[in-house]
């Protein structure tokens, strides 16, 4: 037996690593962050990418234009101020864990989907609704964390109008072969308020309205996108953790140790 495993057990199938294997890289040390609460977002984990911090836009940029993102941003949110456009990252990426709080505008306006719209798109294609269905029904496929135009949550999970909301998403990029051909789908799973309204669903193609996309090649990584829909919703602690070295055929993870120090 060696210090931390064994070298003499059997190979997992499909794997160069032994049963306990002694020589298998450690999981990398991070520290987990801390949960946000409806007065104050919480801490991202030290290894996580921060795409909104609450001071600035300096990470995002006008869909419209390329240009400076023109949202509002104030006591740690930023705002959509309606007129001015859809923004997205300047940071491209795929494979992820993300992290994302919204609210609703308090003073409740409209129905159905007139009331607290916008959106968060993956990769700029693929949408996750952002709604406010608190008493407030539409059609499924375009209700509160909805994979949009696609699949209705498993349960309407949202909390009053002006209250915090999360989503904690896993994204898998679609993968193409090399010539242009999907080899395989999309998949997301979707927490919203830590309740699992998506597990591992697999998506049809690019989301839009009253409409069916086919896939199309893209690369594998993309910007985060979000809506302005003509509502002031709010956005905070925005931020999000690659899936390394994940391949996807088979669903498995070959995890790429990075060292990380703890902080805290």
């Amino acid at each position: 037996m060696a210090k931390y495993g064994y070298d003499d057990t059997p190979f997992l199938p499909n794997t160069k690593w032994r049963v306990h294997d002694s020589n298998r890289p450690q999981p990398p040390v991070i520290w987990p962050g801390c949960f946000s609460t409806q007065e104050a977002p919480g801490e991202p984990p030290s290894d996580a990418i921060i795409l909104f911090d609450g001071k600035d836009l300096s990470k995002w940029v006008s869909v419209k234009d390329g240009g400076p993102a023109r949202w509002k941003v104030e006591n740690g949110y930023m705002e959509v101020v309606p007129g001015t456009g859809d923004i997205r990252t300047i940071e491209e990426f795929g494979d992820c864990q993300l992290h994302i709080e919204w609210a609703a505008p308090a003073e409740v306006r409209g129905e159905g989907q007139g009331r607290g719209n916008s959106g968060v798109f993956l990769m700029g294609r693929y949408e996750i609704q952002v709604l406010d269905c608190y008493e407030n029904p539409t059609y499924a496929d375009g209700t509160t964390a909805a994979i949009y135009g696609q699949y209705p949550p498993l349960v309407n999970a949202c909390r009053k109008p002006g209250e915090w909301q999360v989503y904690d998403i896993i994204w898998l990029a679609p993968r193409f072969d090399e010539n242009g051909n999907l080899i395989r789908p999309a998949y997301v799973t979707v927490f919203h308020n830590g309740v699992v309204v998506h597990y591992h669903t697999p998506l049809f193609g690019p989301t839009t309205h009253r409409a069916t996309l086919p896939y199309q090649p893209h690369p594998p990584v993309g910007p985060l996108r979000l809506q302005d829909h003509g509502d002031p919703v709010r956005y905070r602690n925005i931020w999000y953790r690659p899936l390394r070295g994940y391949d996807g055929e088979p669903e498995w993870r070959d995890w790429t140790p990075i060292v990380m120090a703890p902080r805290g």
